[in-house]
């Protein structure tokens, strides 16, 4: 999460009260200050019940992946939406950290297949 601090901070930095203001982000500025804050783009606040952890290794990768496609997808947005290229150059890592991610999570998701089809001895 520290990258996407310090990618939000340069996002707003040197903003003036009136550009805070004027973008909505006045509310936020005086609730945490130029610090991250866990929302949505709508302003919902992070909370666990976004983790839908089913205890099954299978099933809980299979939502870690998918969790990495739609950060991905996100990134992919955030590229379009902006036209400052260190901003694209950071945006660029973190999307292909989430695609490293995707292959991590599907190189485990196959080991654990691996080893729940082979035979064992009790």
């Amino acid at each position: 999460m520290e990258m996407v601090a310090t990618l939000f901070k340069k996002l707003i930095k040197g903003a003036t009260k009136d550009e805070l203001i004027k973008a909505g982000f006045d509310g936020y500025y005086v609730e945490h200050d130029f610090n991250p804050f866990y929302v949505d783009t709508s302003g919902n606040p992070w909370t666990a019940s976004y983790i839908q952890a089913k205890g099954d290794p299978v099933a809980d990768l299979y939502e870690d992946m998918a969790a990495e496609q739609k950060a991905r997808v996100t990134y992919e947005n955030l590229i379009n939406m902006t036209d400052d290229p260190l901003v694209k150059d950071t945006l660029r890592y973190l999307r292909e950290r989430e695609v490293v991610h995707f292959q991590r999570f599907g190189e485990t998701l196959r080991l654990v297949d691996e080893y729940k089809n082979t035979k064992r001895f009790y």
